[in-house]
């Protein structure tokens, strides 16, 4: 029996308030388990701190933030970040809502080798 302001207790009521987020990584085997890939991508920002102290403004420090993700994305998932974010930035435009998914990184580079637009007939 423990005390509920036991860590332990704490951790494991943690678990259960949101065991749905928890095991989210058995239905798609793309989820990690850990946080670790996400930590080691961060520690570049922390290198850069002071260079990016003052993004301007809480929208710039938020599409910073955006940035970084997508690029750590690409990275993840064994893709060039400048190729991807070129191409998608490119063809984003032109293509229609239901093809978006089109421009995740995984499925980029396995589509890449046939045009995102679809040429006119």
């Amino acid at each position: 029996m423990l005390s509920r302001h036991d860590a332990v207790a704490k951790a494991i009521a943690y678990l259960l308030n949101d065991w749905t987020g928890f095991t989210t990584f058995l239905a798609d085997g793309r989820i990690c388990l850990t946080n670790n890939a996400a930590e080691r991508e961060l520690r570049s920002v922390a290198r850069g701190r002071k260079a990016w102290l003052f993004v301007g403004s809480d929208r710039g420090g938020e599409c910073a933030a955006m940035m970084y993700s997508l690029i750590g994305t690409a990275r993840l998932n064994g893709v060039d970040p400048l190729a991807w974010l070129t191409d998608v930035l490119v063809g984003i435009a032109d293509l229609p809502q239901s093809r978006l998914h089109e421009l995740l990184p995984w499925e980029w580079t396995r589509l890449r080798k046939t045009p995102l637009v679809q040429e006119a007939a």
